[in-house]
């Protein structure tokens, strides 16, 4: 019988699950923090909390969803399990965003649950793209099917409703199939997760101002399931979001756009943060993106991405052998133009991250030590982290081995870009192993560390920066044994969550054991965290430190504008002056109100959307500023810019 409250209203909860990855040993990696927070979790949660302020399981049922990212926290599969049957059974839960990787654990927890009676659905990436890209369903997905979970395939907006209606009902439909069917994104839910789960990522919020590629990279399985053409949010749906996370104290964001230069509406969104800096004097406003290496080639952009508050860019080098990039499809590569668009980054003080692959059909381990060496000594790049050439399922690569018959890695736990998941044809496993291992201790030597530091020193991002970028990223790999896209800080190990079909190892043995861990692991982090810093300083006292060049940063000045100066600027243009003892505190108030008043209208603005009025004038001081306007009125910002 259904528990209801005393109004007899009904709660359906609704527990949205981002799951982890096992390690090598066995254990769920997790931390005390992660560094990288999920936006499917955070698209999902606010999907779901959007259907449930719809009353769209009827007016007498509250629709309740509870958000958990594995990275960070242990799952309460038993709290969880005696919430819903509390509420008389009435619950889903839900398994998004789920990578190839994390596929094994996301199935053992479907099945714990599965085992309680609760139903399950489960998403993400490997069942999206296994339904884009092959034939016939494969045995994972069958197994899941035949335990009685659901499996939901595409883009979730405007799909809600009808999964949630069906779980209240327990109709459950085995598919949810919408692979061929991508949703319109303007007006659509903006993105967002609780207060008390972004905190534990370090205050970041995340979200994604667009959605597919334009390109053909044989390995990506984003295109495959987000498409090629690009879908784009309002600039209003981003302000409205940006400004609600500001007012709650988050000023980092991550896009999550595969590719943000090809988002035919980058401008407008570019130029609503923007005025948000240097007009209303949020200089803290840091974005973090990712783009294609081309991206210096589209009019204004790295300008804008500078001036709206961009710190960090991510780009997809992938490689600097023609015949890799070639092989890989990767067209829009050129090699000739990379140190071009890296000094563009540079000159406005962005900290370049840059993918570099280890795998590609032409790499031997001779050939990938030579093109590393190539890369410190030509290319003014910051980080780079590596990875190693992986068959995902929804690329054509996997399809094309799949067709083909080659094998393939049967542990889809070792899909994580740091194990081999399918054969090479100038390796074997151990020498491919090998080389991924070699890469990121040939790149990180202490006489390169010291150059980009010197870089570093001399322009683009600041010394300080790049040293903690190379402790996080460096050290993830080196001290953790982990890839920094799976990192975080202090690592949690639980004996219970082992994965199964392993031991479950004695108190006595695991305790001790992971108490050497920590005091080896964290003493080891600490001594090369010290060094780092001794050699930071010694850069940051060098006379001639400010003059120095090498032949990957030596060359012509590229400009990109005011960049960060004018966000800087910005405090002391506000509407207080900026003389006398208490004048930002003044200034923050009064800049909170101008911000509260912003939302406001932009809110009321959605609600008259939502209900078909005409739309009222844009709020904010929004007269174009050196360009930009509507989707579209930036030329060439699609894929024909190349």
């Amino acid at each position: 019988m259904t528990s209801a409250t005393p109004a007899g209203r009904q709660t359906f909860h609704v527990e949205i699950i981002k799951p982890s990855h096992y390690d090598d040993d066995g254990y769920v990696i997790q931390w005390a923090r992660a560094f990288i927070p999920s936006n499917s979790l955070a698209a999902l949660y606010a999907l779901v909390h959007a259907a449930g302020a719809e009353r769209v399981l009827g007016d007498h049922v509250d629709v309740v969803p509870h958000a958990y990212d594995e990275t960070d926290t242990v799952i309460p599969v038993r709290r969880i399990v005696r919430r819903i049957r509390a509420a008389g059974g009435q619950g889903l839960v839900l398994l998004v965003g789920v990578q190839t990787n994390q596929f094994p654990r996301a199935a053992d927890l479907a099945r714990q649950f599965r085992a309680a009676g609760i139903p399950v659905a489960v998403g993400g990436f490997h069942v999206s793209g296994s339904l884009a890209m092959l034939p016939d369903l494969p045995a994972e997905l069958r197994d899941l099917l035949r335990q009685g979970v659901a499996l939901f395939a595409g883009e979730a907006e405007g799909r809600i409703a009808p999964l949630l209606r069906d779980a209240y009902r327990g109709l459950l439909r085995p598919v949810y199939d919408y692979t061929k069917d991508l949703p319109e994104l303007r007006g659509a839910v903006m993105p967002f997760l609780p207060p008390a789960v972004e905190r534990r990522m370090g205050s970041t919020a995340t979200f994604d101002a667009g959605r597919g590629c334009p390109f053909q990279c044989s390995f990506c399985t984003i295109i495959n399931v987000h498409g090629r053409k690009s879908r784009f949010r309002d600039a209003d749906d981003v302000e409205r979001l940006v400004r609600a996370k500001l007012a709650q104290g988050v000023s980092r964001f991550f896009i999550t756009d595969d590719d943000l230069a090809r988002n035919r509406n980058w401008e407008p969104v570019l130029d609503r943060l923007i005025a948000l800096r240097e007009r209303e004097g949020w200089a803290s406003l840091k974005l973090t993106i990712q783009v294609d290496t081309q991206c210096h080639k589209v009019p204004r952009f790295i300008e804008k991405a500078v001036r709206a508050g961009c710190t960090r860019v991510f780009i997809g080098l992938e490689s600097v052998n023609p015949e890799n990039l070639a092989a890989a499809g990767k067209k829009q590569n050129h090699v000739a133009e990379y140190r071009a668009m890296l000094r563009a980054w540079r000159a406005g003080g962005v900290l370049t991250q840059a993918g570099y692959i280890i795998g590609f059909p032409a790499d031997t381990p001779e050939s990938v030590e030579r093109d590393i060496r190539t890369v410190q000594r030509e290319l003014p790049v910051d980080i780079l982290e590596f990875f190693m050439l992986t068959p995902l399922p929804g690329s054509a690569d996997h399809r094309a081995l799949h067709e083909a018959g080659a094998w393939l890695e049967p542990d889809l736990n070792r899909y994580d870009t740091e194990h081999p998941a399918a054969e090479h044809p100038r390796m074997t496993a151990a020498e491919w192993q090998a080389a991924y291992h070699r890469a990121w201790r040939l790149y990180y030597t202490p006489e390169h560390v010291a150059t980009l530091l010197r870089r570093a020193r001399a322009g683009g991002a600041r010394a300080k920066k790049v040293a903690a970028a190379v402790f996080t990223f460096f050290g993830s790999y080196r001290f953790e044994g982990v890839h920094p896209l799976q990192a975080g800080l202090f690592r949690r190990k639980v004996r219970r969550t082992r994965r199964p079909g392993l031991p479950a190892e004695h108190p006595l043995v695991f305790y001790p054991r992971r108490a050497w861990e920590i005091l080896t692991t964290y003493t080891r982090g600490a001594v090369y965290y010290l060094w780092l810093q001794r050699l930071r300083r010694k850069v940051e006292r060098d006379p001639a430190g400010a003059g120095y060049t090498d032949a990957a940063t030596d060359g012509p000045a590229i400009d990109v504008g005011v960049g960060r100066r004018a966000a800087a600027e910005a405090l002391h243009l506000g509407p207080i002056s900026a003389t006398g003892r208490g004048w930002f505190p003044a200034f923050a108030k009064a800049r909170a109100r101008r911000n509260a008043a912003a939302l406001a209208a932009l809110d009321r603005k959605e609600r008259e959307r939502s209900r078909g009025m005409p739309p009222a004038r844009t709020p904010l001081a929004l007269a174009p500023a050196g360009g930009g306007g509507e989707p579209g009125a930036s030329p060439k910002c699609g894929g024909d810019v190349l």
